[in-house]
């Protein structure tokens, strides 16, 4: 069984017991981490693809070590110029071993929840705002635009935001 999953903004392809080398996590070594965005699961020939991610997958990794990667050297040169520049650099990596690949069943992890739940439209934000406080002034010219939509209000897409103020509050 292996799985196509994103972690620290790369895709990589794992397998159970698989150690990989990924950009520079923030944990600490020895700590248990979760990825929510798998996007391909093959369990002995069945392959299950996610719109964009699948549905309760999840991979399962521990830290095994914080380091810094090879040397790379960039060097540039403009024949007959004299010009010649020399630099390097070490990329963070973080060594993280596979644990497990769950294809179904997997809890989202605590971060994607409260993520989740911070979200919301910028109409149900502008209402909180709006029963909160009468003053609409302190919302963004997107939320107005949102609001002025949603009440009929016909021209709000060139207006100000002076000029939606105005139009909502009457």
């Amino acid at each position: 069984m292996y799985a196509i999953v994103e972690i620290a903004g790369q895709q990589f392809k794992v397998v159970k017991d698989q150690q990989v080398f990924v950009h520079r996590l923030d944990a600490q070594e020895g700590d248990k981490i979760s990825f929510d965005d798998v996007y391909l699961i093959d369990d002995k020939g069945t392959v299950t693809v996610g719109a964009p991610a699948v549905k309760g997958a999840q991979v399962k990794a521990s830290v095994l070590r914080h380091l810094k990667g090879d040397k790379v050297i960039i060097f540039k040169k403009k024949r007959r110029k004299g010009y010649k520049k020399k630099n390097g650099h070490r990329q963070y990596l973080t060594e993280i071993k596979i644990d497990s690949v769950v294809a179904s069943g997997a809890k989202p992890s605590a971060k994607k929840e409260a993520v989740k739940k911070e979200e919301a439209t910028p109409v149900a934000k502008a209402e909180k705002t709006e029963t909160a406080s009468a003053d609409i002034s302190k919302l963004t010219v997107a939320d107005l635009k949102a609001m002025a939509k949603e009440k009929g209000i016909t021209g709000y897409t060139s207006m100000k935001k002076a000029e939606l103020v105005e139009a909502l509050s009457k």
